[in-house]
């Protein structure tokens, strides 16, 4: 106690010979310090949703001293069937599905980028598009045909001119092979017009393999292979043409294009054609036959999606849109068809809740990515891309969910814990919208996250350091008095602990001994 007693002196009588340009540049020092830990912290939530030095902590820090993670629960050995349910519908939830309405990267994305200078695509967007070219344009038997061969080559290029010329190559081998004019339709076409010329001969050439592969299809497994390539193939491109129409103006064509599809295939639901048939009946102003695809598509037992809630809810709040009132709805209360019309937008919202904020233009608009995440900020910016007109060209029907999408919240005040017409809101979304969206855009996060505890108190030491800083450098000697009566409440702080520590350690304690008589025991 001895030594510490005199190191805490000689300390003291150091910090009070400094000069005031000391307490100057040591406040202004610690003050861009904290300022800069302060930055990064920041950045650090805003770009991954945590706090750095809560993760190095528990991630590094917890298990040096001890500390033991919570193992994750083996969903085999849980013991609540309904959590495990809850589950497996998050997971699925969370699966990234590719985009019904996607744009075509020649005609319209390689234009935005070519005025923007911005890529509006990611490369994980990208790759799974790759994948998924990989999986619907090629089978086991493209050994067999040396135009196949290439094409298999060139799904997996990832420069775009080598794509392009692998495409070309191929039809040098053969004149007929469908998937190299959909690359050049999707990739070289500058143009809509452009693009559903090469869509019109890659359909002759699809239609002609796909009549061979029919035949062919009893033979044995690589034949049955070769037939799902071809239908893929088929069904893609009459799909993509049905969309040059709708671009092109001719909706009316493309809406019976759609149909045919849909029943000439009736077992490929999980493409989403009738997502894309939706949106033209609305362009058409058809809602008779809206509301008929709602009635076949819109089940309990059909994965939902932001396209069909909140299409629902357009149609029940046309009804009643135009003539809503907030002021006069609190007077005399909400009629039959304008409870209906706000329990449909508080369904859509629950699914969805980021896209309202694009329909009422609260955030701004980009092009849609290739691929969505169901309940995500990505699908809310593909649905608002093609179908914000829609909710605009009915009078009211934006008012109506202004005054009334706000309430959804209050619902379901614990949103990822227990939601209340769908399954708890899935807590993967953030992570997979900042993989599929540009960074650029400024990624919607729901529910919204509470500033972690480090940030507040980085705050907190930036502007008590630098308010510090600014008192030391405006008035030096008064901080310089300062600081030399703190260190002198500090020294003899120390001696009082050193005096009661050496109190507690040498005075005698008395104790009865054995036979009545006082022993002294130090």
């Amino acid at each position: 106690w001895k030594i510490l007693f005199f190191k805490v002196v000689i300390l003291t009588v150091f910090l009070s010979t400094l000069t005031p340009k000391f307490y100057v540049a040591l406040t202004g020092t610690s003050s861009l310090i904290s300022g800069l830990i302060f930055i990064f912290e920041w950045w650090y939530f805003q770009k991954y949703g945590t706090s750095f030095i809560e993760q190095v902590s528990v991630s590094h820090l917890r298990p040096l001293i001890g500390g033991v993670e919570n193992s994750p629960p083996v969903p085999g050995f849980s013991a609540n069937n309904g959590e495990n349910e809850t589950n497996r519908q998050s997971l699925s939830e969370c699966k990234v599905w590719r985009n019904p309405l996607n744009l075509f990267r020649g005609a319209e994305y390689s234009r935005y980028t070519w005025v923007t200078g911005k890529e509006p695509l990611t490369y994980y967007d990208m790759n799974l598009s790759a994948q998924d070219h990989q999986t619907f344009f090629t089978c086991d038997t493209d050994s067999l045909r040396p135009s196949d061969t290439v094409m298999q080559k060139a799904w997996r290029e990832r420069n775009p001119q080598a794509r392009i010329k692998a495409a070309y190559q191929a039809l040098e081998l053969d004149n007929d092979c469908a998937t190299a004019y959909v690359l050049l339709a999707e990739e070289e076409a500058t143009t809509i017009i452009h693009a559903e010329k090469y869509f019109k001969q890659a359909l002759k050439a699809g239609e002609t393999v796909y009549r061979k592969s029919q035949h062919c299809h009893p033979q044995n497994s690589q034949h049955e292979a070769q037939l799902r390539r071809d239908t893929n193939v088929l069904v893609y491109v009459k799909r993509r043409l049905a969309m040059c129409a709708r671009k092109l103006g001719r909706i009316k064509e493309a809406v019976k294009m759609m149909r045919d599809l849909m029943k000439e295939f009736p077992l490929l639901s999980m493409l989403n054609i009738h997502e894309n048939l939706l949106e033209a009946l609305l362009e058409l102003q058809a809602y008779a036959d809206v509301q008929a695809v709602l009635a076949k598509y819109d089940d309990i037992s059909l994965p939902k999606s932001a396209a069909i809630c909140y299409t629902a809810a357009l149609l029940k709040a046309r009804a009643v849109s135009d003539r809503f009132s907030p002021e006069a709805a609190s007077r005399r209360g909400l009629s039959t068809a304008e409870i209906n019309a706000v329990e449909a937008i508080h369904r859509a919202v629950e699914f969805n809740p980021h896209v309202p904020k694009y329909l009422l233009e609260m955030k701004s608009l980009i092009l849609p990515p290739e691929h969505i995440l169901k309940r995500g900020d990505s699908e809310a910016v593909a649905y608002a891309f093609f179908h914000l007109q829609h909710w605009k060209r009915i009078e009211g029907a934006l008012n109506l969910l202004h005054c009334t999408w706000e309430g959804t919240f209050r619902m379901i005040p614990y949103p990822l814990e227990k939601g209340h017409l769908f399954y708890p809101y899935p807590s993967c979304t953030e992570t997979a919208d900042r993989e599929l969206l540009p960074t650029f855009h400024d990624v919607s996060v729901y529910p919204q996250k509470e500033l972690p505890f480090f940030i507040h108190f980085t705050a907190g030491l930036c502007s008590f350091s630098a308010m510090l800083a600014v008192l030391t450098h405006q008035f030096p000697e008064l901080m310089v008095i300062f600081a030399k009566a703190v260190s002198i409440v500090s020294r003899w702080g120390c001696v009082f602990l050193c005096v009661c520590t050496l109190l507690s350690v040498e005075a005698p304690q008395f104790q009865l001994g054995p036979v009545g008589t006082t022993s002294r025991q130090y």
